[in-house]
């Protein structure tokens, strides 16, 4: 039995994203309020075996995470081989194909949702896939499968890095699938029947297409669908978009008949958003008008939380890189009075230290709002957030 049949359901799981559910903020959001499931960011199967050293990063985690996840995404099927021998390898709990994303760059490629005008490709992909994984836990060495000693060393080294203390088991990991509803066109039914013919363990769904990016409201409905579909098939169906609330999930569950929901954007500035998980899940079973309220700590434990964030990511990553954890920051400052000024500060930081100084100078008021310290909504971080989604799956 794989760990996706031991999860109380309905799942409610973080979505990966990529350049955002890096291992600082996985971490983070376990410590704030687990997810009962975590992804990583999609990797390029070539990165993880043939690319420069430096991209394996993105397959770092902690075992706080777990379960976790890895995600990969590309087209040739003896490149998935290889890497699904790299995952085992790393001690991840399973192994997602991401047949979803909706970047022009991947998809023109024929990854990503570019996989779903390839339906054939897809198969052999979650075959060499599941062959890469049987192989491994059959005793075959990275090297066996055609990786280079160099890259097996540093795949080993990253074990390493992340202080694992015991021997991975071999043994035979799941395989799961994240899409959309089609390319261009919904095809949900009969492109969910085919990935069915290779019996993924969970397939999630994100209710648009390719074509639509993230435009325009999910389509739940279509979803629905697709869980009549794969129901009492053996495969798991998780819906995936637009959900802003555990309350939601809770809404959308009872709509659909999903067996879970992946949540992504929500969860931005909000690692705690997981913490009433089990609530929702009572709500579903009990048939309780509606789910939990939206926990919110408040601004002081805001800003803690902040800043361990921004610790966590220096010393993960270093001060040449906190560049990129701005957004994160960013992505905090909303709900509160002359947050829109804050964020506008975060966005021009280059170290903790800076963080921790305009958090001084915002309690000593000298941060002020030119909107007179009306609160900034949500909506208000929707052109990051839109600029982001093109590039999560």
């Amino acid at each position: 039995m794989s760990f996706w049949q031991t999860l109380a359901r309905p799942v409610i799981g973080l979505s990966p994203m990529d350049g955002v559910t890096d291992a600082t903020f996985r971490r983070l959001v376990a410590s704030q309020g687990k997810p009962d499931v975590t992804f990583t960011e999609f990797t390029h199967v070539h990165d993880v075996c043939r690319g420069p050293e430096f991209l394996l990063d993105s397959l770092l985690y902690h075992d706080e995470e777990r379960p976790i996840v890895a995600q990969l995404y590309g087209k040739d099927p003896e490149l998935f081989y290889q890497a699904a021998h790299a995952v085992c390898e790393l001690g991840f709990d399973g192994l997602d194909i991401n047949m979803g994303c909706p970047s022009r760059n991947v998809a023109s490629s024929g990854s990503g949702a570019g996989l779903i005008r390839s339906p054939d490709l897809a198969h052999a992909v979650m075959r060499a896939a599941r062959q890469g994984i049987v192989d491994w836990a059959a005793g075959h060495t990275l090297e066996a499968a055609g990786i280079k000693p160099s890259r097996a060393a540093a795949i080993r080294h990253l074990n390493e890095r992340r202080g694992s203390s015991t021997q991975t088991i071999r043994t035979v990991i799941p395989l799961s699938v994240k899409t959309r509803l089609g390319y261009d066109e919904v095809i949900v039914d009969r492109w969910v029947e085919h990935l069915l013919v290779e019996a993924p363990e969970v397939i999630s769904l994100h209710g648009r297409t390719l074509q639509q990016m993230y435009r325009g409201e999910a389509d739940w409905s279509a979803i629905a669908r697709a869980a009549e579909v794969v129901r009492g098939t053996g495969t798991l169906l998780f819906g995936n978009g637009d959900v802003q609330s555990l309350q939601e999930v809770v809404r959308r569950v009872r709509e659909t008949g999903v067996d879970g929901v992946l949540v992504g954007r929500a969860a931005l500035g909000a690692p705690w958003f997981f913490r009433s998980n089990e609530a929702a899940r009572q709500a579903v079973r009990t048939q309780a008008t509606a789910g939990p309220e939206p926990w919110h700590p408040s601004l002081a434990a805001r800003f803690e939380i902040l800043l361990e964030h921004a610790r966590q990511f220096d010393a993960y990553g270093g001060r040449d890189q906190f560049r990129r954890m701005r957004k994160h920051l960013g992505w905090y400052c909303k709900g509160f009075p002359h947050a829109a000024a804050l964020r506008a500060s975060m966005f021009r930081v280059s170290s903790v230290a800076d963080v921790e100084s305009i958090l001084a100078d915002y309690r000593a008021h000298r941060i002020v709002d030119v909107n007179d310290g009306a609160e900034i909504s949500p909506a208000d971080c929707a052109a990051e957030m839109n600029s982001l989604a093109s590039r999560c799956g």
